[in-house]
């Protein structure tokens, strides 16, 4: 499994003895670090009234089940306000992120809501690494689960997240990446590969 916690990485104008103290949650790992069926568990957190209304004027969702006490109690379907969606997929990946200096987001798969959140619940992640591919000369590309949990064990929302990350070695996916470029540009000219 991959450290965390244990890179250094100094700034400019920063003193030396500085510069060699771990950075937390910035971690430096390149492709070949990435090891599929690793996993990470966050802390916990509970999600306060203050923050989720915060997060709802932030973005500008007034929905009544997440802003509307009143229509979430008296009319809502589940009886009480909810966690805006977009704020436990935040917090959630929030939660497990790395930060990692190497890596650059490509895009999500696969986010599912799947129970709600409200006012008051503790959420915490599970971060997966699912499997990792060549991408081109400079990196690969790594697809990461976060799945979202609150209270006792309740899987509340699921993400893929699939990032690019440079390659420690570059000249180790040389031959792969020459082969899967050509096909790809085989493939956009239509010929059959």
């Amino acid at each position: 499994m991959a450290e965390i916690g244990v890179h250094a990485r100094g700034l400019p104008g920063m003193p030396l003895d500085h510069a060699q103290i771990p950075v937390w949650n910035a971690e430096n790992w390149y492709f070949e670090d990435f090891t599929p069926g690793d996993k990470i568990r966050s802390i916990r957190r509970t999600i306060s009234e203050g923050e989720s209304m915060l997060f709802n004027s932030l973005v500008m969702d007034h929905h009544p089940y997440v802003s509307d006490e009143e229509f979430a109690v008296e009319e809502g379907v589940f009886g009480r306000r909810l966690v805006a969606g977009a704020m436990v997929f935040s917090y959630g990946l929030g939660l497990a992120a790395t930060n990692c200096l190497n890596s650059f987001s490509y895009g999500y798969d696969r986010l599912r809501f799947i129970a709600p959140v409200f006012i008051g619940d503790t959420i915490y992640t599970i971060r997966e690494n699912l499997g990792k591919e060549v991408h081109d000369h400079k990196q690969g590309k790594v697809r990461v689960a976060y799945s979202v949990y609150k209270g006792k064990g309740e899987l509340v929302l699921y993400a893929e997240h699939l990032m690019t990350a440079l390659y420690r070695d570059p000249a180790r996916f040389r031959a792969e990446a020459d082969a899967r470029l050509a096909d790809k540009a085989a493939k956009k000219r239509g010929e059959n590969v």
